[in-house]
């Protein structure tokens, strides 16, 4: 049999493991998103891969996966959204990749996380009907230059077809 992809593909496995398994274990995520953002974040070269939420004038990070010695963001940790990079990236005041991301943090536009980020990719997750949930965010330390905004895209249109239609609070 002819396949037009290598089923070991990146965007394979991330529809496997979104479309494929069951979302029983979490009510807001299903439960392979931490599967993926691993998935995501070694193939990609990145140290952190996560997935926020917006809601009620914070950002909260859902789901978190980082590179060993590097865990600086956890579950369930929260900031006010006009301090994160994600209501940038949401509103357009940053742009959704930034292969090198510190002459944004050096001019202002972007808040200074206390540690270098080379490579910032975010894209936000909307649902069906246009609400924002949050984001879909991954960064390294270092440039990636290969970094691809495109699979951050697909995966976080995945992942809001699998959220709840409650998920969204404002």
């Amino acid at each position: 049999m002819y396949l037009d992809y290598k089923p070991d593909d990146l965007d394979v496995k991330i529809c496997e493991l979104l479309v494929a398994t069951s979302d029983a274990a979490d009510p807001e995520l299903p439960a392979a998103v931490r599967d993926v953002l691993k998935l995501l974040r070694t193939r990609l070269g990145m140290d952190i891969a996560f997935v926020s939420q917006i809601a009620d004038g914070r950002r909260t990070f859902k789901a978190v996966d980082c590179a060993p010695g590097f865990a600086i963001i956890q579950e369930g940790m929260s900031d006010p959204v006009e301090e994160s990079w994600c209501q940038r990236v949401v509103e357009g005041r940053l742009p959704e990749r930034m292969e090198d991301a510190a002459p944004f943090v050096a001019a202002g536009q972007a808040p200074d996380p206390g540690f270098p980020i080379g490579t910032h990719l975010s894209t936000p997750v909307c649902l069906a009907g246009g609400a924002v949930y949050g984001t879909l965010c991954c960064f390294s330390r270092g440039v990636q230059v290969e970094a691809d905004i495109e699979r951050l895209r697909y995966t976080a249109g995945l992942l809001a077809a699998r959220l709840k239609p409650g998920a969204v609070r404002t």
